[in-house]
Order: C-alpha cells, then sequence, then structure tokens
C-alpha cells in the first residue's frame, strides 16, 4: 500500500487515458503548429497562384495534401501529443503515422508538380535537372529507397535514440522529421504523381512492399519477445494507471506490425490503380500509332479507279504472326 502512494505522489504525468480524453486532450506544439501553417499555407499559396492556362487542378490532389497536414496536427496536438512521453504504444501509433499515412498523403497532393507549374521557365528547367540528376537518381534506386523505408524505426527502437526522444523534445522533433522525410522520398518515387528521378516498374514497388512489411513485422516481433526498450524511463514515470510497462510495450509493438501492414493495403490498391491507369495510357498510344501506320499503307496501295480490297486499312493483329491465323477473314 505504502509503494503505491508513493508511486501515485511520484507520477506527473497527464491523467488516466480514457475513451473520452482521447476526444477532449490537446495541447498546443509550436513546432508542430510551424509545420502546419509551412505546408498548408505554402500549398495554398500555390493554389491561389496557379496559372490558369496550366489546367484545372484534380481536387483529389488537394483533398490528399489537406489531410495530411490535418493529419500532423492530429500527431502532434491531439491525445497522441500529449501522451507520447506517457504511454509506448501512443508513441508507436504516432511514430508509423508519421513514416506511412502523412507522408502517403502528402505525395498524393503532388506538390512538386503544383510548384513546377507556377515557376518561370529558367527555374523550371532547374527544377527538373535536380529532381532527375545522377544524385537524386542515386538516393532513390529501389535498394536504397527499401533501406531508407526500413532503417528509421529499427535504429529508432533497437537504440538508446528511442529514450532520447522521450527526454528532450528536440530529439522528439528531429527524429519525426526524419520518419515523415523518409516516408515522403519512398511514396513520391514509388507513386510518381509528380515528376520523379526514375520509373521503376510498379513490380519493383510492389517487391519494396513486401520488404517494408518483413521489416514491420520484425521489428513488432523483436518488440514482442525481447527486453523492456527505455525500461529505465518508464519505470521511473512512475504511472500507476493503464497496462503495465510489458503490457504497454506489446501493445507498441502490435501497432508497428499490425499499423504497418494496414497503411501497406491502401499503398498497393492506389499503385494498382496507376499500373492500370498508364497500362491504359500505353495502349491508347500504341494502338494510335498502328492506326496511323494501316492508314498510310492503305493510302499507299490504294487503287485511283475506286475502292478495292487492298483500300482496307489492315488491322494492326493481321500482321501478328501468333494472332493473323486465327482472325484471318475468309
Amino acid at each position: 500500500m505504502a509503494s503505491g502512494v508513493v508511486a501515485a505522489l511520484a507520477y506527473a504525468g497527464p491523467p488516466p487515458l480514457t475513451l473520452v480524453r482521447t476526444f477532449t486532450s490537446w495541447r498546443f506544439t509550436p513546432g508542430v503548429a510551424a509545420a502546419v501553417a509551412v505546408l498548408g499555407g505554402g500549398y495554398g499559396l500555390g493554389l491561389r497562384r496557379r496559372p490558369a492556362s496550366a489546367g484545372a487542378w484534380p481536387r483529389g490532389r488537394t483533398l490528399s495534401f489537406a489531410a495530411g497536414v490535418v493529419i500532423i496536427a492530429l500527431v502532434g496536438m491531439s491525445f497522441l501529443g500529449v501522451y507520447d512521453d506517457t504511454l509506448f504504444w501512443v508513441r508507436a501509433v504516432q511514430n508509423i503515422v508519421l513514416l506511412m499515412v502523412v507522408p502517403m498523403l502528402l505525395a498524393m497532393g503532388a506538390p512538386f508538380t503544383l510548384l513546377r507549374d507556377q515557376l518561370p521557365v529558367p527555374a523550371r528547367a532547374r527544377l527538373s535537372r535536380l529532381l532527375h540528376g545522377k544524385a537524386a537518381r542515386l538516393l532513390t534506386f529501389p535498394l536504397v529507397v527499401t533501406v531508407v523505408l526500413t532503417l528509421p524505426l529499427l535504429v529508432l527502437y533497437l537504440s538508446p535514440l528511442y529514450e532520447m526522444t522521450l527526454r528532450s523534445a528536440v530529439a522528439s522533433a528531429v527524429a519525426g522529421l526524419v520518419l515523415a522525410t523518409t516516408g515522403f522520398v519512398y511514396f513520391w518515387t514509388r507513386f510518381r504523381i509528380d515528376p520523379a528521378p526514375r520509373t521503376d516498374p510498379y513490380g519493383v514497388t510492389l517487391a519494396i512492399t513486401v520488404v517494408e512489411m518483413i521489416g514491420d513485422a520484425v521489428l513488432g516481433v523483436v518488440l514482442w519477445l525481447g527486453p523492456l526498450v527505455a525500461a529505465g524511463y518508464y519505470t521511473a514515470l512512475a504511472r500507476d494507471w493503464g497496462p503495465s510497462i510489458q503490457v504497454d510495450q506489446w501493445l507498441g509493438a502490435g501497432a508497428l506490425w499490425i499499423g504497418g501492414d494496414v497503411v501497406g493495403l491502401p499503398f498497393i490498391g492506389v499503385v494498382f490503380a496507376r499500373m492500370t491507369r498508364e497500362d491504359h495510357q500505353k495502349a491508347v498510344v500504341i494502338d494510335a500509332e498502328l492506326d496511323a501506320r494501316d492508314a498510310e499503307r492503305a493510302a499507299a496501295t490504294a487503287e485511283p479507279d475506286g475502292p478495292q480490297e487492298a483500300e482496307r486499312p489492315r488491322l494492326w493483329w493481321e500482321d501478328d504472326p501468333e494472332l493473323s491465323h486465327r482472325f484471318r477473314r475468309r
């Protein structure tokens, strides 16, 4: 009894987390507010200054980017920001959202395309050279991107860096910025909604996604079965409510593992949608080229007296060695 009283007196964190407090607990974080203002204000200004000659801007891009900015605010200033130094699982949710959800939405907003549309021609050329230069191509090489996506969480949780983020607001802000930046590089280069340094096949993207899911699983298992992370910090916190330190870490391991895989599902859906769209666009171009070639051939072999059989445009499959015998006209 005495030890419980001492622990209760020693605890100086936020009150017990309840369902109601998940909606009512808020705090103002200047760094998060600044990031929201810069990203949201910059995107909004870009939309206002974008010339009408550039065409209509897709509404879905604006909604995606706005959702990403709103989630940044929620991660840093809602109950996730209030309890991120108190509960392991809350910090885990915060980190997986910063790595996977926020960057995906920001990349779907096509910020580089928005920036390019309002730049003068010389600056636009410099931006294109920067995005397609050797350094950018090297940094976005599939193997490099895979490491960039999977390594940050492993380093964060399996090194003293995690406890530093609990004790230092600066370290926490830097870690969050690194997670969001590395995630954005991944989604930007994989979606290719914006101009990207590489045009790797979407199959490579799906392979990287599988590797990332394996990385989430490995980290989840290590945190589930391994020793307590930042045990000294959480013990000294003397939290007298909620799950035990061990159960709290188990919950966080599940959030990192399952959360990463769940977020990967809509990403795969977007990739398949873009792959289908690009295949359709390529098919339209190929069909147009084949039709133009057939029209030229028909014009070259036409007789001046009137329409003959030779004047009929040949369909593309009539010249295909595997299909022509199946569809030969009788």
